[in-house]
């Protein structure tokens, strides 16, 4: 039992321990009183102590417990007026998550008196029942890890290529990794998962949401779960069903190994993180932090009717980043993953409502604002999904952000498929400067993709016409179907070797164009090794086999992940597919020599009534690697081979004339799509005809004239 306890400091926030006791400290503009909770290390559901806050400076209740140890479990209890009405939701009957909790123990269950009002009700009528089993508990964090020198890999944007992929499904059926390890934090870092990144040639992991989060009672009702994680619950504390058994907190310290292991090996981190919204849904959602602390401060209310929550996420809720603590909290959690957890980026979930200021999207809004001047996030990489439920704005982001390119994926399916009728492939091949040249932005403001986590793998864009969700349990009424036009013939696996040929050939032509493209390419984890969930595009609750990658490769998976992985060094040894500026069209040397230029199959330059056609289905693009006169990040001048791309989406063959450029007399053939062999041709004439399969690529290359 705490026999006494002082007035303690107002910052920082959360629980902080020193050689005597803990520090607590919580915000909370509306409640009349707020305690923390103690409880029992053997048994977390038994409460052991509440100790009154009885310090408020600025919102802030604080106070400080002597005695207390890191290790120790609590949480919070706000009491105040419960007003639905008012957009108030207080409720002392429920135990709170501390919006600062570094750690949590024990998950949400919904079976037990979670909610604010009693379901079944209206939510205006409080519920008395104590909720304190039902909610996870903060963990008292002490610190000590040994670091050991550990030093962020920094690769520049120009020669990134990152790697999106799941913490847990990654590693959860890999034969190399030991099993009490698979699905871990420590699985992810083991030698065998490393070997796997550094011979595919990756220089970042982009990891699915790691943040605490929940699953939600209408998933678990099916028996499935949020696999995913965009469901947050806690914005600085692991997600602990990622850690290894052991004592509550050992998810932070096996994140940092993770992390500490993957920087030795050259990897930077990047987290995928959700601040537009968390798992306390609408009004008729559950209490377990933000809405019983400040709902008002936390969360964007309906001006009409606060009862109500104003939503551009499809998830019920959405944060309300304009006010200051809000923003504070969220700055907070972001400078606290630098610097204490040594991430090296950040991907935001929907950024387009982190940027609405106060509800249509600002530019020049709060919290870009406090990015662009915060030290600590100027030094690390930041990349928005430039999209919400209600707005698309990609290429409207500040100068120091990369965006989730959505137009190249779109551009680069529909050539493919063949279907493509306007010259937006042009700008999407060469870095978009349509999009982020007029505002300032280097090429890297492109993040390029072809697949995500949301939708179809790669295999199953060119597998399916039609989405197959039906083990999400929602009649396949979720997810987006527009995959059709592919004419995948039979869906699914096929014992039709011309099937699997031409599948194998798209995927190979949607992987060579990421690659060749300007800007950052970003594979998703599996593609490589033609990973399939069997046409389900919404695989957000499937944790399972249907999810985890399969490591039993046969030939044909083999085979592209051997193509994946020459792409891959293809582009890390060609200095012209490592821009770092826009293409300028002609060289400040000599006007005839353009840094790129289009070309039709009969050799001649395209011409603006070329783009005008209706159907673009084949086209030949040249970038000059001898034209690249700027310094690289080192001050020295680069000078690269010269690369040829013919590109033929037509299913016929089509013959191709090479241009007639006067810089040496041979070509050397680099890429055939056609085939999954990189045998190199015999050298080719300049002025010769190459015959390029149907829906197929060929990667020509000659060497920089001196």
């Amino acid at each position: 039992m705490v026999d006494k306890f002082w007035p303690g400091r107002p910052h920082p926030l959360g629980a902080t321990p020193d050689a005597e006791g803990v520090n607590f400290a919580v915000f909370s503009s509306g409640a009349e009183r707020v305690e923390i909770c103690l409880f029992d290390l053997e048994d977390p559901a038994k409460e052991l102590e509440r100790i009154p806050l009885g310090e408020t400076t600025a919102h802030v209740w604080h106070g400080y417990v002597p005695g207390l140890r890191p290790g120790a479990l609590y949480g919070v209890r706000a009491f105040g007026p419960y007003d639905p009405a008012r957009g108030l939701r207080f409720n002392g009957h429920k135990l709170l998550i501390d919006p600062y909790a570094k750690a949590l123990t024990g998950q949400v269950d919904f079976k037990q008196p979670i909610f604010g009002f009693t379901p079944g009700d209206t939510d205006d009528v409080l519920d008395e029942r104590d909720s304190a089993r039902g909610v996870p508990k903060a963990v008292v964090l002490g610190d000590g890890f040994d670091w050991a020198g550990d030093e962020p890999p920094d690769h520049p944007w120009s020669r990134s290529v990152i790697y999106e992929v799941h913490v847990r499904g990654f590693t959860k059926r890999h034969p190399g990794v030991p099993e009490k390890l698979r699905g871990t934090y420590a699985g992810f870092a083991h030698p065998a998962s490393i070997e796997h990144l550094k011979r595919l040639g990756i220089t970042a992991v982009e990891l699915l949401p790691i943040h605490e989060f929940t699953d939600d009672a209408y998933l678990t009702d099916k028996g499935l779960t949020n696999y995913w994680g965009y469901s947050s619950l806690g914005f600085f504390a692991p997600e602990q069903r990622y850690a290894s058994p052991g004592k509550p907190g050992r998810q932070v310290t096996e994140f940092k190994q993770m992390v500490r292991d993957l920087h030795r090996a050259g990897f930077e981190v990047i987290l995928d993180v959700v601040y537009n919204h968390t798992t306390e849904g609408n009004h008729l959602g559950p209490t377990l932090s933000f809405k019983g602390l400040d709902n008002v401060a936390y969360y964007r209310l309906s001006t009409g009717d606060p009862r109500l929550y104003w939503d551009s996420t499809g998830c019920g809720n959405s944060l309300n980043l304009p006010h200051p603590q809000t923003l504070a909290l969220v700055m907070d959690s972001l400078r606290y993953w630098v610097e204490e957890m040594h991430v090296d980026g950040f991907r935001f979930d929907l950024a387009t409502t982190l940027a609405r200021d106060p509800f249509e999207f600002n530019p020049s809004g709060n919290f870009l604002q406090a990015c662009h001047q915060d030290p600590v996030l100027q030094r690390v990489k930041l990349i928005a999904e430039p999209w919400d439920t209600n707005g698309y704005n990609v290429g409207q982001f500040p100068v120091q952000w990369s965006e989730w390119n959505g137009k190249f994926r779109d551009v680069v399916r529909r050539f493919w498929k063949g279907d493509i009728t306007h010259n937006e492939l042009g700008w999407r091949l060469t870095g978009s400067a349509d999009l982020y040249q007029p505002a300032g932005r280097k090429i890297f403001a492109s993040v390029n993709f072809v697949t995500c986590h949301d939708g179809f793998t790669l295999r199953d864009l060119v597998s399916y016409d039609h989405k197959h969700n039906e083990a999400n349990g929602e009649r396949n009424q979720d997810g987006s179907d527009d995959n059709a036009s592919w004419n995948c013939g039979v869906e699914g696996d096929s014992d039709d070797p011309a099937i699997n040929e031409l599948r194998d050939r798209q995927q190979r032509n949607l992987i060579a164009t990421l690659f060749l493209a300007q800007g950052v390419p970003m594979l998703c984890a599996g593609d490589e090794i033609g990973k399939t969930q069997r046409g389900n595009n919404n695989a957000y609750c499937q944790d399972n086999e249907l999810s985890w990658l399969d490591w039993d490769l046969g030939p044909r998976r083999e085979a592209l992940l051997g193509f994946t992985m020459r792409m891959i060094r293809l582009r890390q040894s060609q200095p012209v597919l490592q821009r770092r500026r826009f293409f300028r069209g002609a060289t400040f040397r000599d006007s005839s020599l353009k840094d790129v230029a289009f070309f039709r199959p009969d050799g001649q330059e395209m011409t603006e009534e070329d783009w005008k056609q209706p159907h673009i289905r084949a086209i030949a693009y040249l970038l000059g690697g001898d034209t690249i006169a700027t310094p690289d990040e080192r001050g020295e001048r680069i000078v690269g081979d010269t690369l040829l791309v013919l590109m033929n989406a037509h299913h016929e063959p089509l013959r191709y004339t090479l241009p007639e450029i006067d810089w040496g007399s041979e070509w050397e053939l680099l890429v055939d799509t056609a085939g999954a062999s990189d045998a190199k041709r015999d050298r080719l004439a300049a002025r010769g005809v190459v015959e390029v399969g149907g829906r197929s690529l060929v990667v020509l290359s000659r060497p920089a004239a001196d």
